[in-house]
């Protein structure tokens, strides 16, 4: 398992914890007892990040990409996520995590709840070309490119996930399956999962707080108003039942990573408390299901 640094960075709001180090991050999450990370837009190069994660025994499980295939064209995303694809082949990574960002409101003062943009057939056809394009493009560099649904983008309810896994193929374009993400859209958070397991190989684990998810949609709030007014924690503080997705994902087989991952505010929710939080829960529902699995109780 693994845990996000956007608990103590924001690559969205490069001012949200700016004062937290590479080197902070890093040990807070051995402390907290996580074998890896994600990369952040402000980690260093792959030399020195390497020699810093081979000190606490780390590993990168994957970085996000910010791809424009609709907007700037296939070309230019292609080039760009050469570059990307080849810092995680030097970092060691398992997976290129991919959001098409066109016309996303993700960081734009806008209603996060009513104001998505909606792709259409003509670009939900570019968009499955291009995407299949860039899962050969990953492959290349013995990665997985994974499709991240998120909030205010083109691709976030479940309805836009089936169609995006029905028009490509399913050894080139792989989901992300994100739990706070498809709760938030939809309401409910198994069906994603359950629907495209075999197409799962990454698993972002983020809980939701009802009450503050209820009073930003009143509030009309953006992405970044909720999540800074603390719309999302780490799993076992929110209104997730994660053993039901822990079962499944037992159930399956699965063997990818499993990725700690809660947008908040650091000066309210202190990064390592909230990691300690994230680990004791894991601890105490999620491995023993695990555990009992092995023995044969369920």
């Amino acid at each position: 398992m693994g845990h996000c640094p956007i608990g103590w960075r924001n690559d969205d709001m490069p001012e949200i914890g700016a004062n937290h180090t590479l080197g902070q991050l890093l040990s807070d999450i051995v402390v907290a007892r996580f074998e890896g990370t994600e990369a952040g837009g402000f980690f260093p190069d792959p030399t020195v990040l390497k020699k810093e994660l081979a000190l606490r025994q780390l590993k990168i499980a994957g970085k996000w990409f910010s791809s424009f295939i609709l907007q700037d064209g296939l070309k230019r995303a292609s080039e760009d996520f050469h570059h990307h694809c080849r810092f995680l082949q030097d970092v060691g990574a398992d997976v290129a995590v991919v959001s098409e960002q066109t016309r996303s409101i993700q960081s734009l003062d806008a209603n996060i709840f009513t104001e998505k943009p909606l792709f259409t057939e003509n670009e939900w056809e570019r968009l499955a070309s291009g995407l299949e394009t860039l899962g050969e493009i990953a492959q290349i560099y013995d990665l997985d490119m994974v499709y991240h649904p998120h909030l205010g983008t083109g691709v976030q309810t479940k309805t836009e996930v089936d169609q995006l896994m029905a028009m490509t193929k399913k050894d080139c374009v792989h989901l992300l399956y994100d739990t706070g993400h498809a709760y938030v859209s939809d309401g409910e958070w198994l069906a994603p999962l359950i629907t495209h397991l075999s197409r799962v190989k990454h698993v972002h684990f983020k809980d939701v707080r009802d009450d503050v998810l209820t009073e930003a949609k009143q509030q009309s709030l953006s992405f970044r108003h909720a999540f800074l007014k603390g719309m999302f924690t780490v799993p076992g503080d929110g209104a997730i039942d994660f053993t039901q997705v822990y079962q499944v994902l037992i159930d399956s087989g699965y063997t990818g990573w499993v990725v700690v991952e809660a947008e908040q505010d650091p000066i309210l929710a202190h990064p390592l408390e909230y990691a300690l939080k994230a680990r004791a829960y894991i601890d105490q529902k999620l491995l023993k299901l695990k555990e009992e699995n092995a023995w044969g109780y369920v």
